[in-house]
């Protein structure tokens, strides 16, 4: 009886009735896919809802017409225990990085087209994915068309008043693209992050390496301050910045170095004290790059005098481990912890991709105490551009946008069986992890459990979700991913 029940779920698993459709198994050559609509209901009562991405992709974030129910019979599969007792952080969001390549390929399709995408990535009702956090440049980043900042002066000059501070380079794609954002979810959460300060504020004169000179740290303090204000006089509040994208990477197109002691120092004597000035409530979060180096957030953290306006730490994961982040959030539990950043290289491969970082990011992360989990980046176009001269040229957005054409990538779902469901204001609440099962469990704000599921094992999986003394069996094919929401 046991091994009937098992094949009848593994055969339920299979039946998706999306208008996604099956693709064939195997291949990962870019094809148009449609966008998540409503699904057909399960055939059967369900107290659980069950969404599933299949390796073979097979199923693409597809709702499941299995049923699954809780019972109160005995059980000899592996379970996963959902502990509401057992709560952690609460979370931002999740999301991408909306740099200035991605607002250009989606901000130039045809007005029908980009208002149904963004409706599709960003409306918060039960259709659609419900991003919820994103992050943006500061000027310009790597994926942007041109090297700019807020205020470029011609060689030999400075502009110390920031006379010349505007927004325009952007106002062609990004700003009025995120004014559409905002009409759709007024509430997302926007993240700034610079790639450099202006050139004549640094050592070198230089958009590509260097480090910001003592002199201009008032100067580029306030520069942060007009970022902020004209934003808001734009329509768009950010939420929070970081004051170096990469502080340990010389080799970007832009790029700046700014060790740990310099960032405490410039947020102690200048951008702390120019935000209370201003009143400004952005939150000031520190380094934003990778794991291998946890000693460089807990040096800014134990600047005692930075340490006051300092919201958290942000990392990246293109060295060292996630669990680094447990390790700072360990040295100061009141301060918080953020994932911004982590790239899916072209062409890729979608089963290896959509596991390593489900495992590593979107459970990973927040199980060591991430707030979020933005996926780098959101579009670009078929030739993974735009992007700067020596700026990144194999990163795979999580979509792919070719005229009105989209292809969802990778990251697309990975991001998708989060955001949908675990809404901002949730808490992550305790959960078994198996050995083959690695998982995160939250409660959402409307009291519904959400268990995100990986198997990363290569065969079929059964197991129990345990919850209040009954279980719920159910089933994942190796390598899938699945959401399960009672």
């Amino acid at each position: 009886m046991k091994r009937i029940r098992t094949e009848l779920l593994a055969i339920g698993m299979s039946l998706v009735l999306t208008s996604m459709g099956c693709q064939k198994k195997g291949g990962d050559s870019p094809t148009p896919t449609p966008p998540v609509v409503v699904v057909t209901p399960p055939l059967g009562p369900s107290q659980v809802a069950a969404w599933v991405t299949n390796a073979d992709k097979s199923a693409l974030f597809a709702r499941q017409r299995v049923v699954i129910n809780f019972s109160a019979a005995a059980s000899q599969n592996v379970a996963i225990a959902v502990d509401t007792a057992q709560t952690y952080q609460t979370m931002d969001g999740f999301g991408y990085c909306l740099t200035g390549g991605s607002a250009s390929v989606i901000h130039q399709m045809g007005n029908t087209e980009r208002a149904a995408l963004l409706r599709e990535l960003f409306a918060t009702d039960s259709t659609w994915l419900g991003v919820s956090y994103l992050r943006i440049s500061i000027g310009a980043s790597d994926l942007s068309d041109q090297v700019f900042t807020y205020d470029d002066v011609p060689t030999s000059q400075t502009d110390v008043p920031l006379a010349s501070f505007s927004l325009g380079p952007d106002q062609t794609h990004l700003l009025p693209l995120l004014r559409e954002i905002l009409a759709i979810n007024p509430n997302i959460k926007i993240l700034g992050s610079p790639w450099t300060a202006p050139s004549w504020m640094k050592t070198n004169r230089s958009p590509i390496n260097g480090s910001l000179l003592p002199q201009y740290y008032d100067a580029y303090a306030r520069y942060f301050v007009k970022y902020i204000q004209q934003m808001a006089a734009e329509g768009i509040r950010i939420d929070a910045v970081t004051l170096q994208n990469e502080p340990l990477n010389p080799n970007n197109n832009p790029s700046m170095v700014m060790q740990a002691a310099e960032q405490a120092e410039f947020i102690r004597t200048n951008v702390g004290p120019a935000f209370a000035a201003a009143g400004i409530s952005t939150k000031i979060i520190a380094y934003d790059h990778n794991a291998d180096r946890p000693d460089y957030p807990i040096a800014v953290l134990n600047d005692a005098g930075a340490r006051p306006f300092v919201d958290g730490s942000a990392f990246h994961l293109y060295g060292g481990s996630i669990d680094a982040l447990t390790q700072v959030h360990n040295a100061y539990p009141t301060k918080n912890v953020y994932f911004t950043e982590q790239w899916t290289q072209a062409p890729g491969s979608f089963a290896g991709d959509v596991a390593w970082h489900v495992n590593n990011l979107i459970i990973g992360a927040p199980r060591n105490w991430s707030r979020n989990v933005l996926e780098w980046n959101l579009a670009n176009d078929q030739y993974y551009g735009p992007h700067t001269s020596g700026g990144c040229n194999q990163c795979l957005g999580a979509i792919t946008v070719a005229g009105n054409a989209v292809t969802r990538n990778p990251a697309y779902y990975t991001v998708a069986h989060a955001s949908k469901f675990v809404r901002p204001g949730s808490v992550r609440i305790g959960s078994t992890t198996l050995t083959n099962l690695p998982n995160v469990a939250y409660k959402t704000p409307a009291g519904k459990k959400v268990l995100l599921v990986l198997n990363t094992s290569n065969t079929l999986q059964t197991f129990d979700i345990l919850y209040k003394g009954k279980t719920a069996t159910t089933s994942l094919y190796g390598g899938s991913v699945g959401t399960y929401v009672w």
